[in-house]
């Protein structure tokens, strides 16, 4: 099978996205309907995966393939020997995996998947899409019982202790084995209510279970949230979901009972802390003084932050609109395949 009919079998899943969000249904009435019905499975499934932020992550996919920008993306560019390449996928957000089975496809290979319990409906849809499309690409599609074998080459995402795992496992094959990321923002205390707004989708977006989203906040000395907790407002829909209400009520419990001291809106905890990675419902802060304390900040934490937002880096907002060429962990997923 040729580069062009991959590509043209992604473009046709990119259409079909934006036809589902703009009502325009006709001729795939059924295919869409499937797609409402997964996506209810989905939040049956796992509490976190609320259909708002399903059609959220679902549309995300959709601006990434457009014909133009999968071209470039490929660069006429493909393997002469393929190979089989078996994906862990995580299953902290919806669809993560699709960027890696993405780009095993468009390089030729086949895709060997090892679904997440925690999602394990939503990208066997987009895959069945895909054949649906071009029919041919369905040989290049496995997926894995409860061992992987006969394969060539693994990309694993999960936590610092899985990948320790991982590694002992996968360590003799060609690999990529991510470990945990997150994200922060960086204020000067000159951001309007609407860039605190925006920085809210990047803090409550899938619950700030994602790599993308922020989990703490570098602010100058003596930095007022008032003005933050007032153009968050509009997030307090979080606290309705269960799991996410379970953790607000589990820390806030352990903060009152250490007499920890931490800022509160009902729906979310602020608390100054050194660590970077914050538990849901929580988010840190901690206070800088000049540009050169933020340069060695993020010098010190590079190997475990994948965005940083604010002016002059990722804009508020879009921590959780990665491009088709922004890549976990900052790896090339697409370079490593082609050496495959």
């Amino acid at each position: 099978m040729i580069l062009k009919q991959r590509i043209n079998a992604f473009v046709n899943v990119g259409l079909f996205i934006n036809r589902h969000f703009l009502g325009q249904l006709p001729s795939e009435t059924a295919l869409h309907h499937g797609l409402h019905k997964v996506i209810e499975l989905a939040y049956i499934h796992n509490g976190w995966f609320s259909p708002n932020f399903v059609n959220e992550a679902i549309r995300n996919i959709g601006t990434m393939l457009t014909e133009d920008s999968l071209i470039t993306f490929c660069d006429n560019k493909s393997v002469a020997n393929p190979k089989t390449v078996a994906v862990i996928c995580a299953g902290n957000i919806p669809m993560v995996g699709f960027h890696d089975v993405m780009c095993i496809l468009l390089s030729g290979h086949k895709v060997l998947l090892k679904l997440s319990a925690d999602d394990n409906v939503l990208l066997p849809f987009f895959l069945k899409l895909l054949t649906h499309y071009e029919p041919e690409i369905e040989k290049n599609i496995l997926f894995a019982g409860n061992k992987l074998t006969d394969f060539d080459a693994v990309i694993a995402t999960g936590s610092n202790n899985t990948a320790t795992h991982f590694n002992y496992y996968f360590g003799k094959y060609p690999n990529i084995i991510r470990k945990n990321r997150t994200s922060l923002a960086i204020l000067s205390g000159n951001e309007s209510p609407e860039d605190l707004k925006n920085l809210g989708k990047d803090v409550f977006l899938y619950y700030g279970l994602g790599c993308r989203n922020v989990s703490k906040l570098l602010v100058p000395l003596n930095y007022n949230f008032n003005l933050f907790f007032e153009s968050l407002i509009d997030f307090g829909y979080v606290i309705d979901n269960k799991k996410y209400g379970n953790n607000y009520d589990y820390h806030r419990a352990i903060y009152l009972l250490e007499q920890m001291s931490f800022l509160d809106n009902n729906f979310l905890m602020i608390r100054q802390s050194k660590d970077l990675f914050s538990p849901v419902a929580t988010l840190y802060y901690d206070f800088y003084e000049n540009k050169d304390q933020v340069d060695d900040y993020l010098a010190l934490n590079k190997e475990n932050l994948q965005c940083v937002v604010g002016k002059g880096y990722i804009p508020f907002g879009y921590s959780q609109q990665p491009v088709i060429s922004d890549f976990a962990d900052n790896i090339n997923t697409s370079k490593f395949l082609l050496t495959l």
